[in-house]
């Protein structure tokens, strides 16, 4: 396999990552998922606006401009022979000393890798994730970081419940969002989706659907799970149906025809 770090394109066993970077100690960096799609990433302007805003706010100096990254991606798509897949870009601030003080010189590390595309998942099946809670009101709701220790949390759970997902719940037990996807419900007719100020992640394909079809934005609760004729994720590999929360199914338990109509959409 070949990957890109740090402005070359080399073979996975070449690569080189410093023990004192502060992506694998401290968990300081950003994520962007990619899905590939005739051997072209898909959403790139959206993906590449959202890391930078990331970078800003965590105050990582993004080390290549736009054009670079995306000719980087070309090349690990290439390389790889990539037709469908996905293709994932990691930030992180780089080596650093001990500590938690942002360091006055820094050196990130930015690392694009290819993988092909998976096998089409089939309806879901969730619980509401009791073990932990999505905080609304940290800043870090809004990206993809490197700490995704709470989605591991409630996917775990969601094994041990031998279920596919778990939805995560707010600070207030409102709905936010599955462990790596945004949720749609279908009430009476109305996409509704929860609000980002409710720790919704502004997922690039959230914002195409919600395009799409009109989608409504507001908080959602548990109880509106039980009012909802179908309900679907999305993420960068699209749509999913939701058919079964906590072992209710949702609407008749079966993928209804919004989120049936989806998958037409790379």
């Amino acid at each position: 396999m070949k990957l890109w770090l740090n402005g070359q394109l080399i073979d996975a066993s070449e690569a080189r990552i410093d023990p004192t970077d502060r992506g694998f100690t401290l968990g300081d960096g950003l994520f962007e998922s990619l899905k590939v799609c005739e051997g072209q990433p898909l959403r790139l302007a959206a993906h590449l606006r959202r890391l930078q805003a990331g970078a800003d706010a965590l105050a990582i100096p993004l080390p290549f401009a736009p054009a670079v990254l995306t000719a980087a991606m070309t090349a690990v798509i290439t390389a790889n022979a990539v037709q469908a897949g996905l293709l994932r870009l990691t930030l992180s601030r780089g080596p650093a000393p001990r500590g938690l003080a942002i360091p006055a010189v820094m050196r990130p590390t930015l690392l694009i890798l290819a993988a092909p595309a998976a096998p089409p998942a089939p309806p879901a099946r969730a619980i509401i994730a009791r073990c932990t809670r999505r905080n609304e009101f940290s800043p870090l709701a809004r990206f993809k970081t490197l700490n995704y220790l709470d989605n591991v949390l409630a996917r775990r759970e969601a094994d041990q419940n031998e279920a596919d997902e778990a939805l995560l719940l707010n600070s207030q037990g409102r709905l936010s969002e599955s462990t790596v996807a945004n949720l749609f419900l279908v009430i009476d007719g109305t996409v509704l989706t929860p609000p980002i100020e409710e720790g919704a992640l502004p997922g690039v394909m959230r914002a195409e659907i919600i395009d799409r079809l009109g989608a409504k934005i507001q908080p959602l609760d548990p109880g509106d799970l039980g009012r909802a004729s179908e309900a679907f994720l999305t993420n960068a590999n699209g749509a999913r149906a939701l058919v079964m929360v906590d072992g209710k199914p949702i609407g008749d338990g079966q993928p209804g025809p919004v989120t049936l109509g989806l998958h037409q959409i790379k």
